[in-house]
């Protein structure tokens, strides 16, 4: 398909919808974690790509970024494709190349020009147990390797968390008094089984409806909640556990974004952490988020909805739940292009059906995800809530500077 068969598919689509695209599902495998199985994705399909691949804990949304899975990783593995349904026939572009042919229809000319493209990668995570602790880079390590700092958010959507799993905690930071030879110790011992980082950390238990900020730089080993993740667009981590629930981890994924000479310089490798976030007395207080109202909460309930940010304070994303209510209509301004996914209940979004689903086939076409481009968000998107007693829940993903 030519580029300018793309963009006009593209056009009629955004006038079909109202200015929104439609996402089909992406999924994407971990080797070195155990889906938790809430995701909505079938029991028998959740090793859908083989079990050398790893199981699928994970859906990214509105992703423009390529995961990074090692040898073996399909070219798409983690970009969304916009569905096309032209003449009941099923086209499909990737919201990159979509972004490339028409970014400034999509997202803007000033994002366009500031920022060259979608600059957040949004995701579902869901496992059995925690992910090894680890850390993503700060901007002057990723930076040799090509790419910038990762700083990202959490929060539990309460849909998605009606069970805990094995380990509702993350483990955060280093407990003040820690010294970079403790830590250098622990890399050293990698080989050693449990090298024993865990000793200097801290779990918190996650609790559904909250959040967390965890900047660059910061350790940290997610817990077993469903965790709606908003970060910076890239796939870049540093695993500083050897071993998790009996699993040994690769010291490959030590290394993974760390250049060649530095692979057993310990002290380059512990020079990644962000010495003072981790070592705060008072990380709690800096770190764990509560969601807030846009507005009067009283004044949206008799508007017909409730929308809170669920992750806030960062430059270079944000998220917000948006509730509407049973039988309501609203119209809703953002100024700026944002991805959704419904997590609860079905409804219209200007002239697209959405519902949460109840169960997905891998590689089945859901109707729960979408893409409100910039005009469309700024005029004001009207959303109905079809049923007359369920809510409509959609989490709404945004870039830089909103």
């Amino acid at each position: 398909m030519n580029i300018q068969r793309k963009k006009d598919l593209l056009n009629k689509e955004l006038i079909r919808n109202g200015g929104i695209f439609r996402l089909a599902p992406c999924w994407v495998p971990r080797a070195f974690m155990i889906p938790g199985g809430r995701l909505k994705l079938r029991e028998k399909d959740l090793y859908a790509l083989g079990t050398h691949r790893g199981g699928i804990d994970e859906r990214w949304l509105a992703s423009t970024t390529k995961a990074d899975n090692g040898p073996g990783t399909p070219e798409d593995e983690g970009l969304s494709y916009i569905a096309i349904l032209e003449d009941e026939k099923g086209e499909k572009i990737l919201l990159k190349e979509a972004i490339d042919i028409m970014g400034d229809i999509i997202l803007g000319e000033e994002v366009m020009k500031k920022f060259g493209g979608w600059m957040v990668l949004t995701k579902f995570f869901d496992n059995q147990g925690p992910i090894p602790f680890h850390v993503h880079l700060m901007d002057e390590h990723a930076q040799k390797v090509g790419m910038l700092g990762k700083d990202e958010a959490y929060y539990f959507p309460p849909q998605l968390n009606n069970r805990f799993n094995n380990f509702p905690y993350t483990f955060f930071g280093l407990e003040p008094g820690t010294t970079k030879e403790d830590i250098k110790r622990c890399l050293q011992n990698w080989n050693k089984g449990d090298n024993g980082i865990l000793y200097y950390s801290k779990a918190y238990k996650l609790k559904p409806g909250t959040g967390w900020r965890v900047p660059a730089g910061v350790l940290h080993a997610p817990g077993s909640l469903v965790t709606y993740e908003v970060q910076k667009p890239y796939d870049l981590y540093s695993m500083f556990q050897s071993l998790v629930e009996d699993r040994p981890v690769s010291r490959d994924l030590l290394v993974k974004d760390i250049p060649n000479e530095f692979h057993y310089d310990f002290d380059y490798l512990v020079s990644v952490l962000n010495w003072e976030e981790n070592t705060d007395p008072e990380f709690v207080r800096h770190h764990y988020v509560e969601p807030k109202p846009v507005k009067e909460e009283k004044e949206m309930v008799e508007e017909g909805y409730i929308e809170k940010w669920v992750v806030y304070g960062w430059k270079d994303f944000s998220a917000k739940e948006l509730t509407v209510l049973p039988g309501r209509t609203v119209v809703i301004i953002d100024n700026s292009a944002y991805g959704a996914i419904v997590v609860q209940g079905r409804g219209v979004v200007n002239n697209l059906v959405v519902e949460s689903p109840t169960l997905i086939r891998y590689g089945e076409m859901t109707q729960d995800e979408f893409f409100v481009t910039i005009d469309s968000a700024r005029n004001g998107v009207k959303i109905t809530n079809v049923s007359q007693t369920e809510d409509l829940v959609i989490l709404k993903h945004f870039g830089p500077e909103v």
